[in-house]
């Protein structure tokens, strides 16, 4: 076996460094002890479950109770968390971990290679789409040790050890899943993991509570006592407990972007956006390929060249993220920068949609649409009303249906929508995140598949062979030549790489500490005095 220059980085860190709490002490602040985080969850999720539920609410709460084996820096290297170490044959097949000791659940039970096997095989496998196309390619798991885990794939798989973040892959407690429905059991109510912060109470419509737990394997930490996550509906609410100090942190889409360049000049807060490296999110108007006539690439590509995404980054989002430029963000690995998605130009889209025979009528409409708000906050409201405007001014009609969050995935993920907005997550390379979106394989009534129903053999083909080579080179030209054909046809309209502000109050220390930001564990997270 040959140890990598990853693993070799890992095995270094066989105890847990506390290199973010040196920088600050560094810098002169000294971590303290004590204090209580207020911060806002928005929109309340149903659970806090990672793998029952992956919407993005979740994805940012349950990760200081629940870790992965790894965590990610800001350029996407792996480092340890879970594993202390790790190590990864010369074929690329066999991965090898070597597991932190000392680990306990919030139980009091211990972690061991036992949960993380049944983590991997079993829970994200049952519960995951994401998850259980990936771990599909284990051949063998198996644990040496109660400290070593042994994974061995059918073929190399070059992304596999970004599937190890918490935010992918839980690990749960084997105790409290095995024998059990995997969604309904009640864990999934009163979650347990290994994380700094431990599940309390959750007063539906009000908040979560967190509490420190003192169990927790780092050596001094967390330092915060307690992180309460309060529900409030209200955007401009949001906004006044932030610059009250009433919540010391807001994340994600908390605070509405056109109320970002404001809250840059408090003195007393900071605004970061950086800390999405991982996910690097992409929105896009979701089109259900089923509904006439948006199965008609012409159409799309009308609809394409009606959106002016210029305008929507710097007029609706203020600068807040950027144009789209193509399906794959252009913080993710294999992005091609010379793929071009159709400019805006409203004549270009009239004389598509002509020549895909919808002539306007008396009142100058060629089709209606529907188009399902998608229901997280005032901004994405702004652009419903955008798109309709954008879209009658080359004859097409846009019905707007409102619903809530839990009433949304319900219907994109049962395919009873027509149009919507959408953004999901790349989680660093495009296998992982962008391939489940266009293959036909994945065509599924859950959310975050192929839920539009796009279909083409030779994307599903060239997909493919990216996921199977272990050669980057041939990755690059297959995802380089399924770019451009995705730009073609427009299976979605891409409109905008998203950056979420995280705003805080500037007495708080290490809020982004890494690839995934605020969804990180908080657990080196402090408040000066």
């Amino acid at each position: 076996m040959r140890v990598t220059r990853r693993g070799l980085m890992a095995a270094t860190a066989a105890a847990p460094v506390l290199m973010r709490v040196g920088d600050a002490l560094a810098q002169g602040i000294q971590p303290r002890r004590g204090g209580t985080l207020t911060t806002i969850l928005q929109p309340e999720p149903p659970v806090l479950q990672i793998g029952v539920n992956n919407q993005g609410p979740t994805l940012i709460a349950a990760p200081k109770m629940f870790q992965g084996l790894l965590r990610f820096s800001q350029t996407l290297e792996p480092q340890p968390e879970l594993a202390r170490s790790w190590t990864v044959s010369q074929d690329g097949r066999e991965y090898v971990f070597r597991l932190q000791e000392n680990v306990r659940f919030h139980d009091g039970r211990p972690m061991t290679a036992d949960d993380v096997i049944f983590s991997v095989m079993k829970f994200h496998m049952e519960v995951s789409p994401r998850a259980r196309g990936i771990f599909q390619l284990i051949e063998t798991a198996e644990a040496p040790d109660p400290h070593t885990v042994r994974l061995v794939l059918r073929r190399p798989f070059q992304p596999f050890l970004l599937m190890f973040d918490a935010t992918a892959c839980a690990i749960v407690p084997k105790h409290l899943f095995d024998g059990q429905d995997y969604r309904t059991a009640p864990a999934v109510q009163r979650p347990v993991g290994t994380g700094p912060f431990r599940f309390t109470e959750w007063q539906r419509g009000n908040f979560i509570r967190m509490d420190r737990f003192d169990g927790y394997w780092k050596p001094g930490q967390p330092y915060l006592d307690a992180i309460i996550w309060r529900i409030v509906p209200d955007s401009q609410s949001r906004r006044l407990a932030l610059e009250t100090g009433q919540v010391q942190l807001t994340t994600s889409g908390d605070v509405e972007p056109f109320d970002v360049p404001q809250l840059r000049q408090r003195p007393n807060l900071n605004v970061r956006t950086d800390g999405w490296e991982y996910f690097a999110p992409l929105a896009w108007i979701e089109v259900n390929h089923r509904v006439a006539p948006l199965g008609d690439p012409r159409v799309r590509r009308a609809i394409a060249h009606a959106i002016d995404r210029n305008f929507i980054a710097q007029r609706l989002w203020f600068g807040v993220g950027k144009p789209a430029t193509s399906p794959i963000a252009s913080a993710t690995r294999f992005h091609d920068p010379s793929v071009a998605l159709p400019a805006h130009d409203p004549r270009a889209a009239m004389q598509l949609l002509d020549a895909a025979g919808l002539r306007p009528n008396a009142q100058g409409v060629r089709a209606t649409i529907k188009h399902l708000v998608l229901p997280y906050g005032e901004v994405w409201v702004r652009l419903a009303e955008y798109i309709r405007q954008s879209l009658r001014q080359v004859g097409i009609a846009v019905e707007l249906e409102s619903t809530d969050a839990g009433a949304w995935a319900r219907r994109v993920g049962n395919w009873e929508y027509e149009t919507s907005i959408n953004f999901l997550y790349q989680f660093g390379d495009p296998t992982l995140g962008v391939e489940r979106t266009y293959v036909s394989s994945n065509i599924q009534r859950v959310l975050f598949t192929n839920t539009g129903g796009y279909s083409n053999p030779r994307v599903d083909a060239l997909f493919q062979a990216a996921r199977e080579s272990g050669v980057e080179a041939e990755r690059r030209a297959a995802f380089s030549e399924v770019q451009k054909l995705l730009a073609e046809e427009m299976p979605q309209i891409w409109l905008m790489e998203m950056s979420f502000p995280s705003i805080h109050d500037r007495r708080l220390n290490n809020v982004i500490t890494s690839g995934t930001g605020p969804n990180g564990s908080f657990d080196d997270m402090f408040l000066a005095q």
